[in-house]
């Protein structure tokens, strides 16, 4: 069994995944920010750490992820502010790969976005840009980090109820965030899956199927 810190940890990918993680018997280190969030974490699994991940410095990131198995990166603005976006799903992203790097933490998963890719097409005056180029900035990091990395790169997220299977045909647009947590929590348990991309929408194909014959 692996223990694993993963930063977004009261996102809702972020419970879901430690539920299905602490449920398999992993040990999640969950960092939020509001201490109020602890309850929420603990009964989803996790043992809460207390971080604010927008005022950690490589060195922190470096101290925080040191003696995990894995780092899962599913934190992010969500939103609203143009700076905070930057200063999180792109800044702090890669400060958290440097960390792990730094730490000597090999294993580290990312979630990130279906369309992140340097020609992901978002003009730059619309408020999108940020998290289009954010992700696309800390991907392109992560993957020339020598690390053993994984990148799970869902589409339009829902709170549909999650079906255990995803697909990357062109035939849907979203994926409930309980499918996006199983794909996280399989790639954790999966060493084969690290140097691979993972671009997916809900679909007819078992999450495990998919793994194995899908990603980049």
């Amino acid at each position: 069994m692996s223990n694993v810190i993963l930063f977004g940890g009261h996102g809702k990918v972020g419970l879901l995944t430690t539920r299905i993680l602490s449920e398999r018997g992993h040990t999640v280190t969950s960092v939020i920010r509001d201490p109020a969030q602890g309850d929420d974490v603990r009964a989803h699994g996790g043992e809460p750490h207390i971080a604010d991940i927008q005022a950690q410095t490589l060195t922190d990131f470096a101290e925080l992820v040191h003696g995990h198995d894995v780092v899962v990166w599913s934190a992010g603005a969500g939103g609203g502010s143009a700076d905070r976006t930057w200063a999180i799903d792109r800044d702090a992203a890669v400060l958290s790969v440097q960390g792990a790097a730094k730490a000597g933490v090999d294993r580290y998963v990312m979630v990130s976005w279906a369309g992140s890719a340097l020609d992901h097409g978002v003009p730059q005056d619309q408020d999108f840009f940020a998290y289009a180029q954010s992700k696309t900035i800390a991907d392109a990091v992560l993957r020339d980090s020598g690390l053993q990395w994984t990148i799970v790169a869902p589409s339009t997220l829902t709170d549909d109820e999650p079906t255990g299977s995803v697909d990357w045909d062109g035939t849907a647009t979203e994926v409930p965030r309980g499918d996006v947590a199983h794909v996280v929590a399989d790639v954790v348990e999966d060493p084969s899956t690290a140097g691979r991309t993972f671009r997916f929408n809900g679909g007819g194909t078992p999450v495990a199927e998919f793994l194995h014959g899908s990603g980049a």
